[in-house]
């Protein structure tokens, strides 16, 4: 009776113990599920626009700190460093800077077309008051509106290389 009495408790200690594994794996994917969920808009939003990383690596490393032995798991299953890899931190920036200077080119090239047409007026003018004032308006809206986009050029790549190289 007693070796049945052993043979039942190991069965039972067992299957509980299989249960109480399949419990944790169930908390531990619900964790990361959640840990997934969270960070999926950041992600969504960090591939349209890089700035978006500025706010949601951060966090991340944040809640890496907080999760550690989560963050561990998604980084294995996901075979990087989940959210953000250092791939994709440089990868935003080298976009950040091909849209600047996209944006450079374009910029540059619209007011050359506005000189040119306020310079031809200006000529056509013999050199009025007005026409001269134009294009000395142009030239201040072109130079201001670089200076603004530049800083936050910068601020955002500097950002972005403080990022990669923490």
């Amino acid at each position: 009776m007693n070796l049945f009495a052993l043979v039942i408790a190991i069965a039972l200690t067992y299957l509980i113990t299989r249960e109480i594994a399949a419990m944790r794996l169930d908390r531990r994917r619900s964790r990361a599920v959640a840990i997934v969920a969270a960070f999926a808009p950041g992600i969504a939003a960090a591939r349209s626009d890089p700035r978006a990383l500025l706010i949601w690596e951060p966090l991340a490393r944040t809640v890496r700190q907080l999760c550690p032995d989560d963050f561990g798991w998604l980084d294995r299953t996901s075979g990087g460093t989940f959210p953000f890899s250092p791939e994709t931190l440089q990868a935003a920036h080298d976009r950040w800077t091909a849209d600047w200077l996209a944006w450079e080119r374009t910029h540059d090239a619209a007011y050359k077309v506005k000189t040119a047409a306020a310079e031809e007026d200006l000529e056509a003018s013999g050199g009025a008051q007005a026409a001269r004032a134009r294009l000395d308006a142009i030239e201040r809206e072109k130079l201001d509106l670089y200076q603004r986009r530049y800083q936050d050029y910068l601020q955002v790549a500097k950002g972005l290389q403080l990022l990669i190289s923490a």
